[in-house]
Parts: C-alpha cells; structure tokens; sequence
C-alpha cells in the first residue's frame, strides 16, 4: 500500500479491517467486559464521552492526525473511510477548535461511516444529539477549524491516551471508548463474550439473595 503524500503530510488510501462477522459479534458487547479482557487496561480518557446517552459505535480505526486548529485531513478521511468505519481523531491536545460539527457529521452519516471519536472538541453539538451518528468528543466549542494541514491518516496515533493503528477495532458506548488492537480482536471478542456470560449468571445469583462473591472470603484470609 503506498504512501499519498510526503513526510509528515499525507495518507495510506485503505487498510485491512477485521473480519466482518467479528464486528458483528462485537457489536453485542458492551466497553466494560471487553476493557476487562485487556487487562483493565485500553479505554481512553474519561473525558471523551458520548454527545448523547445512548450512542454506541462498534468499528475499525480509521487513524486522523490533525494539527491544532486545522480539520483539512479529517475531510480527506471522509472521503477515504467506507460504510461502518470508524473515524478516530487526535487534535494534537486543542480544545479551543471544532474539528467536526453539523455539517461533516452529516456527510459521514450519509456515506455510512460508523461513527466519530475525537480527542478534542465538536460544535453543533445540540443537532449532532439529535441525530441517528455516534459522536465521541471531550466536548463542544463553536471556534471552527482552519483548512491548511498538515496531517496525516491510517498511520498510528494517540488518542485520549491509548494507541489506535489502522484497523484496531474500536468499542464506544456511555461508558467511554475501548481500543482493542487487531492482532487480538478475536481473542478479545471471545473471552469478554465469555465474562458477559459470565456476569450475566452473577446478577441472577445476587437477585436470588447470594449477594456475596465466592471468591471474598479466600482472598481476605490469604491478604488478613
């Protein structure tokens, strides 16, 4: 695959996404048990937090790196990203400029994109709450963003913290955003469906009154 541009300045046009039926399976899980399978480790920053209750994003990595102030590169991902891809975006830290609002949200709604998560801010943020796209943001401020560059796109990147490389499988929902690196996306996938199981017969035991767990007592004669 070749590079688009010169250093520091540029783009990879595609990359190698996980196997459609994994994102499927994915799509049932929520951030906690996969963030667990990790090893309590992969979620980024707490800031970065869903527009509105509710919106979940299930995805690929699409990598944007912007400069501070600039989106010019997050319009090219636009238009590079397919159906069901997930735009991750680090703003080099700028909190002071929107690097999405109404109307980029809308084309990437219409093209399909699986969604947004940006390590910086949004505007327009009570129309983005009011549509059918998931949008992951510190926050909201009305400054734009001006079009020079530079930038990059699918190549690594930091974002809230974490590393997103092209094609990591990317899991948002109220809780936060979780980055499961693709050389382990299968694995992952099928040990937290395993602890969502899991969990899921740990509620019913406490519903019919055993509320403590098993595990309680041993640890606490071995650490006392």
């Amino acid at each position: 695959m070749d590079w688009i541009g010169k250093d520091g300045f540029g783009y990879y046009a595609d990359i190698d996404r996980p196997a459609e039926d994994l994102i499927q399976t994915a799509q049932s899980l929520s951030t906690s048990p996969v963030a667990d399978i990790l090893g309590r480790h992969g979620a980024m920053d707490y800031r970065i937090k869903p527009v509105r209750e509710g919106m979940r994003v299930v995805g690929p990595a699409i990598p944007v790196r912007l400069p501070p102030a600039d989106n010019l590169m997050a319009h090219q991902a636009i238009a590079l990203a397919h159906p069901g891809d997930v735009l991750v975006v680090d703003t080099g830290g700028n909190v002071t400029n929107a690097s999405f609002g109404e109307i980029m949200c809308t084309a990437c709604q219409k093209k399909g994109i699986g969604g947004i998560v940006i390590d910086g801010v949004i505007r327009d943020i009570a129309q983005l709450r009011g549509m059918n796209f998931p949008v992951f943001a510190r926050g909201a401020c009305p400054n734009a963003c001006e079009k020079d560059g530079p930038g990059t796109i699918n190549t690594v990147i930091s974002c809230g913290g974490v590393i997103v490389c092209p094609g990591d499988l990317i899991v948002g929902d109220d809780d936060g955003v979780v980055v499961v690196p693709k050389e382990k996306i299968e694995s992952v996938i099928v040990e937290a469906e395993k602890l969502s199981t899991k969990e899921s017969e740990r509620l019913q035991q406490i519903e019919r009154g055993d509320l403590y767990p098993a595990w309680l007592g041993k640890t606490l004669k071995a650490k006392l």
